[in-house]
């Protein structure tokens, strides 16, 4: 099945809920307004739709290999990041100073969620390339960043960050790769790393590791990790390429999904290559900050990873509604024909169709809307409304990391549901998506620390500040909403129940996060859900307001129509989640350490 790209819904997000034009009114961004946005996307779905999606299937089916530590990329690939460099795709956010084009996230998350939807295996490498571009223009040293960045940008090299061992998975506490300082400034780098995604490939000819290490002399616990760049072949002083390093790939992993993404068991200081035992590595910034500097990365990936979610919905959903078009089984039950139908007159299939659409409109509503929040954080000259946006951001990554991948599992099986028995079957496509989908709300800090972030850091430390604030925002669109006809006063209603329910949670979190806080953390998971959900619902209120003006006023009546119905559902099947979760949240969490470790 074809894919097309969800440009006219990201375009109405970008427009009337995102704020693009307000965003172009940032210095530096005269020229990224909606016109921009729109011819930028339309390229982008044309790329995508066009080179990448076609190797989605068979990337799946033979996914590359590995032969004494040469890793051989899927069929298709290389040719592909080829023309995904040359057309600037990589640079596209990037910094014009070091040959990036610039454009604000608003407009590059819309166009990575093209790539992710078109193939998911192959956007890991261009994404973890983006996160180690960021955390180098953050932390870098001037010659890092000239010597590095670049081509990184210019999609000539890639990029990973090495973070996870054998014995340390989330916790980075444990990580014990060893870095010693040598005279001339440099580090030798020795230890193993695990599931580094594209941690070895032919798609280019360089790559730019970032890796997680110790000096002899560094605390223990997260205190003392330090980041070092340590580049698979050494770079010489006029950007030629020189020796290989000492790191090697062991193996990459057989996975569940995401198959032709290589996932490599990367082994550094072996006396593998050709400088002597100990990866070359280079510091970033200052010793024992590492950790503080993989975060700016691990941010950039956590966003992108709710992106992921969104994206794998958005072709399992599109996979779904074909194949419901064309399945003909059963008589309709209301009697509207004597003959079968097309499985998609069915109620059933409506409502699970309807709940992958509300699901991911609601997603990206917020993601983007979050794109736009990042833009004014970052470059927006008002310090004060930096600050907000800033705060409004770093709240809603969790739940856009949370929401978006804990859901895509959701519709992804339902996308295979949808399709009956011929969706367990492989040939039609529908189970990679599910396959795809179960990493999601696994790497990049999975559900629990994406909830533990928001109750710990993004509730509990401002004494639930800014999550009152959102609140009272989505009051205001309450009162909107309330003074115009049924359809939205009905919706005022949902919202207001799903806030009532949401403040009583963050009242709950405050109130016992230091004296039970086995019984907040027992729940964290469903606050985050519960947050998530009445936020995806605010950005579809005000979605709706937009649509009924606009139908109003007889402009684009189809598309129109239809984002007042999904928006209805949501109101009445996804916002009425948030009573059970609060419920879940508020009485809860002694069940859930009521039996003892030794009874299980």
């Amino acid at each position: 099945m074809s894919f097309r790209a969800p440009v006219k819904d990201q375009l109405f997000v970008l427009k009337e809920l995102a704020g693009i034009d307000q965003v172009a009114t940032i210095p530096g961004f005269e020229d990224a307004g909606f016109e921009t946005a729109q011819a930028v996307l339309e390229e982008s779905a044309k790329f995508n739709e066009g080179v990448v999606a076609p190797l989605n299937w068979s990337g799946d089916q033979d996914h590359g290999s590995w032969d004494n530590g040469v890793v051989r990329a899927s069929k298709g690939f290389k040719e592909a990041y080829a023309a995904l460099a040359e057309g600037g795709w990589q640079g596209l956010g990037q910094p014009a100073e070091y040959g990036g084009q610039g454009l604000p996230k608003s407009i590059g998350a819309a166009c990575v969620e093209h790539m992710m939807a078109a193939n998911l295996s192959f956007s890991l490498c261009a994404i973890l390339t983006g996160g180690a571009i960021e955390a180098l223009l953050t932390a870098g040293s001037d010659e890092l960043k000239t010597r590095y960045i670049p081509n990184m940008v210019s999609g000539k090299w890639t990029g990973t960050m090495n973070l996870t061992e054998p014995q340390a998975g989330s916790d980075l506490a444990l990580v014990r790769s060893k870095a010693v300082k040598q005279d001339d400034g440099t580090y030798r780098i020795s230890g193993q790393k695990i599931f580094i995604t594209y941690g070895e490939h032919d798609m280019v000819e360089n790559i730019v590791h970032l890796v997680l290490a110790r000096t002899p002399d560094a605390p223990e616990g997260v205190k003392g990790i330090s980041l070092f760049v340590v580049p698979k072949f050494m770079v010489n002083e006029d950007g030629s390429l020189g020796k290989r390093n000492d790191v090697y790939c062991a193996s990459i992993e057989e996975k569940l999904g995401i198959k032709a993404s290589p996932t490599a068991v990367l082994v550094y200081g072996d006396d593998k290559g050709e400088v002597g035992p100990g990866a070359i590595g280079y510091l970033v910034g200052e010793e024992n900050r590492g950790l503080e500097y993989m975060f700016i990365m691990m941010n950039a990936a956590r966003y992108d990873v709710g992106m992921q979610g969104i994206a794998v919905s958005e072709r399992a959903y599109q996979h779904a509604v074909n194949y419901a078009k064309d399945r003909v089984q059963s008589r309709p039950v209301d009697g509207s024909a004597k003959e079968s139908v097309a499985i998609i007159h069915h109620p059933d299939v409506k409502r699970m169709l309807l709940t992958m659409r509300a699901l991911i409109e609601g997603e990206r509503a917020m993601a983007l809307v979050g794109a736009a929040a990042y833009d004014n954080a970052h470059f927006n000259p008002n310090k004060e409304e930096a600050k907000k946006a800033q705060a409004f951001y770093e709240f809603l990554v969790p739940l856009i990391k949370g929401f978006s991948t804990e859901n895509s599992v959701e519709v992804t099986s339902l996308g295979v549901q949808v399709h009956g028995g011929m969706g367990f079957i492989e040939e039609t496509g529908a189970a990679q998506y599910y396959r795809d989908s179960r990493i999601l709300p696994i790497y990049e800090g999975t559900t629990a620390i994406q909830a533990n972030d928001l109750v710990g850091r993004k509730t509990a430390r401002d004494g639930g500040a800014v999550a009152k604030a959102i609140a009272g925002q989505i009051a205001d669109l309450e009162g909107q909403l309330a003074a115009r006809g049924d359809v939205c006063k009905k919706y005022a209603a949902q919202l207001k129940a799903g806030r009532e329910s949401f403040l009583q949670v963050v009242d709950f979190v405050l109130a016992n996060v230091k004296s039970n806080p086995n019984a907040v953390f027992a729940g964290s998971v469903n606050y985050l859900m519960l947050a998530a959900n009445l936020v995806s619902g605010w950005q579809m209120g005000r979605a709706l307001i937009v649509a009924e003006d606009k139908l109003a006023a007889g402009e684009d009546a189809e598309f129109m129509k239809a984002k007042i119905a999904t928006v209805r559902f949501y109101g009445d099947h996804i916002l009425p989640r948030i009573a059970s979760l609060r419920e879940m949240i508020l009485a809860g969490g002694d069940s859930v350490t009521a039996l003892p470790v030794e009874a299980f």
